[in-house]
């Protein structure tokens, strides 16, 4: 990013590595591309994040910086704006142009699967959350195998190893608690939110104890929360279900480019490589037949000392205010092909699961094994955290996204994976949830309003709730309360989905 290129005109900050030029809009500060750890590359690569080298004079931070290396999904909600790149450990920061005293910051962990994503995508812009009184802050994070990989000499070498992605998030925790007042912001008020693999990131955020102290409050939007479905990788053990270890899949992966050995030749050459052979084609069309070559997130003893759900049953997480739910047509994995098949989990529960899921004796293997699927993968483990959380005594607060806009309310039948985040963060018009922004109605729009002002009073005080919005109630531990988004506006509710949710919880625990 070039020093001498920044614009005549725009705010300067001063942080620990140098100035910073940004760009005033709408009476927003703006700063974008700020490397907040050096490019991960050459020697680099697989390497925990190093800290930047400082520079001087100017340095413009007008435009975003190059997303993480990947292969694009086609059909993306949510499509990068730049070329990706191993030269990607880049942060943005919105603020309002003129503050008066610190303000809380809320900072945005992204999805797609740990294989895709970026912060550049327009739904994901954080205006609207800094005309609200916040400071907003997104960084990139390493996705793939330049994010997670536990080739044995890496594992040998001592230091952190393997989850870099998580490592990357960390180190920009870091950078906010190390320069995020320069942008007005307090680096004592922390929130960390994300969606997908953004939210299953938080959920490790809030068990590693690399990242204590780190933030104050944590939402979770369709981040899982149970062991049963993608847990992380052991180092040198195959995990069940036939995953392999992370060790097999980083050797597959080296043979399969023609590397033999696991020592410090086979590393440097693996280095060699260019990203593109790095990348081979995994994206989140195929991350599954790619799971004996990629391991995704890695239980390393440092960083993930456990998984999530292991740590919380230890009451091991960090004690802080929650925000947690998913959508009511949310991501699932589902393999039945018969009613007997899709009950068969539930043993001695089955016919009452068959009575709960097939109420009406409709018989369809496919949306029963969906539903099924969904409540084991996202909806139940949600409860399933808020509950932990409630039982500690730490506020929690537990969601269900059931809205689709009005243009698509035809197409869609409930309100599908990460459609709820440019509700959430009042970007509708740059979503491919609000039909590219045709046909909004009001009640869109409210809607987003709404629930942009829920997370904005959450990131504020840890509690959602504020002037003009329906009451949502704190969850207890054995409770099922709910916040749902429903097409008639916010309805705070006991949960419709209980008995179906007690029967997914009876054959997980």
């Amino acid at each position: 990013m070039p020093l001498a290129a920044a614009a005549a005109t725009g705010p300067v900050v001063r942080i620990a590595s140098g100035r910073l030029r940004g760009v005033t809009r709408h009476g927003l500060a703006i700063y974008k591309g700020i490397p907040f750890a050096q490019p991960p590359v050459g020697r680099l690569r697989w390497q925990p994040p190093q800290a930047v080298k400082a520079w001087s004079g100017i340095r413009a931070a007008t435009h975003f910086g190059h997303d993480c290396m990947q292969k694009l999904f086609p059909g993306d909600a949510a499509p990068l704006r730049t070329h990706p790149s191993e030269n990607c450990l880049y942060l943005n920061v919105w603020a309002p142009a003129h503050i008066s005293h610190p303000l809380p910051v809320i900072f945005w962990i992204y999805g797609g699967g740990f294989v895709n994503g970026g912060t550049s995508p327009a739904p994901y812009s954080g205006a609207q959350f800094a005309r609200d009184g916040l400071v907003f802050v997104s960084a990139n994070y390493r996705v793939g195998r330049f994010g997670f990989f536990a080739f044995p000499a890496l594992v040998k070498s001592g230091g952190l190893f393997g989850n870099y992605a998580l490592m990357d998030q960390i180190a920009a925790l870091k950078w906010v608690r190390k320069n995020i007042a320069a942008f007005g912001g307090n680096p004592g008020q922390v929130t960390i939110f994300g969606e997908s693999a953004g939210g299953a990131s938080v959920l490790d955020l809030l068990t590693s104890p690399l990242a204590k102290g780190l933030f104050v409050r944590a939402a979770v939007e369709s981040g899982g929360g149970r062991d049963e479905v993608l847990p992380p990788a052991r180092v040198r053990h195959a995990g069940p279900n036939g995953q392999p270890s992370a060790e097999a899949d980083a050797v597959n992966f080296a043979r399969l480019m023609g590397i033999h050995g696991s020592g410090a030749r086979a590393l440097a050459a693996l280095r060699r490589l260019p990203a593109a052979a790095i990348v081979h084609g995994l994206n989140m069309a195929s991350m599954f037949p790619q799971r004996k070559i990629y391991s995704g997130p890695v239980r390393d003893g440092k960083l993930l000392v456990h998984s999530s759900e292991t740590v919380m049953r230890q009451g091991g997480e960090a004690r802080v205010p929650l925000l947690i739910g998913a959508n009511s047509a949310d991501l699932g994995f589902f393999f039945a092909r018969t009613l007997r098949q899709a009950f068969a989990p539930f043993g001695a529960h089955a016919a009452a699961a068959r009575a709960a899921f097939d109420p009406h004796h409709a018989g369809n293997v496919r949306a029963i094994a969906q539903r099924i699927g969904m409540l084991e993968t996202m909806v139940e483990p949600a409860r399933f955290v808020a509950r932990i959380y409630a039982a500690a005594g730490e506020p929690a607060y537990q969601y269900r996204f059931s809205y689709t806009a009005h243009a698509l309310r035809a197409r869609l039948h409930g309100a599908p994976h990460s459609s709820e985040i440019p509700y959430v963060f009042d970007t509708l018009r740059h979503s491919m949830w609000a039909a590219f922004g045709k046909g909004l109605t009001r009640q869109d729009e409210a809607t987003a309003r709404a629930m942009h002002a829920y997370w904005v009073n959450f990131a504020k005080t840890g509690d959602p709730n504020g002037h003009a919005l329906p009451h949502w109630a704190k969850i207890s531990s054995h409770g099922n309360q709910i916040m749902n988004f429903t097409l008639h506006g916010p309805k705070p509710e006991t949960d419709p989905w209980r008995k179906q949710m007690d029967l997914v919880a009876a054959i997980q625990k």
